[in-house]
């Protein structure tokens, strides 16, 4: 059995974000509620959680899910090869 909590903290930390310091549409107790992260549906709650320098997600990937992330502040490249 997986948890939110743990799978986010594990991500945020590779990451260099402090997971004490994240801001998450679900509080402790619904990052706490375990559940089955193998293949099959999804049964993890939905959230989004911001750090210093990335957002994060839940990601499914053929049946799996795990935390996804995206930069917080991401720079539009395009622009500046104008």
């Amino acid at each position: 059995m997986a948890t939110w909590f743990n799978m986010l903290k594990d991500q945020m930390t590779q990451l260099g974000d402090d997971f004490d310091k994240r801001v998450c549409t679900l509080d402790e107790a619904g990052l706490l509620v375990a559940f089955d992260d193998g293949f099959g549906a999804i049964n993890g709650a939905a959230f989004t959680a911001w750090g210093e320098n990335y957002v994060y997600f839940p990601l499914e990937y053929d049946g799996a899910e795990s935390v996804g992330h995206a930069p917080r502040n991401p720079r539009n490249t395009a622009m500046e090869h104008q």
